[in-house]
């Protein structure tokens, strides 16, 4: 944990809060703070501060010094066909620690159903596996989530809330490489959308409709990745290239 997080309403308007549970553990037994030590901590969608432990008990009292300081919203998105729940577990810490805006997750030909059913969508869960993700990364944004049980309608209907955007990709092993030229050449206020398939991969027709709908296939060469493996290596590469 490199970031204390506090929700909106535990802050109090004394600039006080009171911390318990997992995030007063951590401070107490791996940071090894004391009364008078100074840690991280940030407000969920909110800014960035400093805190001062005031009692280190089973609660921990924190007088907190908040900045002026609120990360930007990433400027990736992600549209993601909804992967095994084993691995749909591991990825939404990973998504929020690579800095995602909005993960939109999505049916496919090749997910299977009963997917959807899985407790790893309960919007608690996810909001609790994100905020881990947020406080490795020091980012306080959490990234907005929808589950679309309807591809087509996602893709011709939906998208348009979501964007504008300035490049949509598609995930696709293959020779046509990330544009990193086109992503370094982006305004800053621009944004980017990037689709990630099933663990079988996009069906044909599904590859159509994107393109139809402006997605450009890209991948990391030729060999197939794990869902989690081709998130990982795409949105590192989309962020460096955005950032250079």
């Amino acid at each position: 944990m490199n970031l204390v997080l506090l929700e909106p309403d535990e802050l109090q308007a004394d600039g006080t809060a009171i911390l318990t549970g997992r995030r007063a553990r951590h401070v107490r037994e791996v940071l090894q703070t004391n009364p008078g030590n100074e840690i991280r901590m940030g407000v969920v969608d909110g800014p960035l501060g400093t805190a001062t432990v005031v009692a280190a008990g089973q609660e921990l009292h924190l007088r907190c010094a908040l900045s002026n300081v609120v990360p930007p919203i990433p400027r990736v998105d992600v549209l993601l066909a909804l992967p095994r729940p084993k691995t749909m577990n591991r990825l939404w810490p990973v998504l929020a620690s690579l800095g995602v805006g909005r993960i939109l997750v999505s049916n496919a030909w090749k997910t299977e159903r009963c997917y959807f059913d899985t407790h790893v969508l309960a919007p608690a869960h996810v909001r609790a596996a994100l905020l881990v993700g947020l406080e490795q990364a020091r980012d306080t944004r959490l990234p907005r989530v929808s589950v679309h049980r309807r591809f087509r309608k996602l893709i011709e209907d939906e998208l348009a809330e979501a964007g504008p955007y300035a490049l949509r990709l598609v995930a696709h092993p293959g020779e046509k490489t990330l544009p990193f030229e086109r992503l370094a050449a982006l305004p800053r206020a621009s944004r980017v959308l990037l689709a990630v398939g099933p663990e079988g991969g996009w069906i044909p027709s599904e590859m159509e409709l994107l393109a139809k709908h402006g997605f450009d296939a890209v991948s990391w060469g030729p060999r197939p990745l794990r869902t989690d493996t081709a998130c990982v290596a795409l949105l590192g590469a989309i962020g460096a290239a955005l950032n250079a």
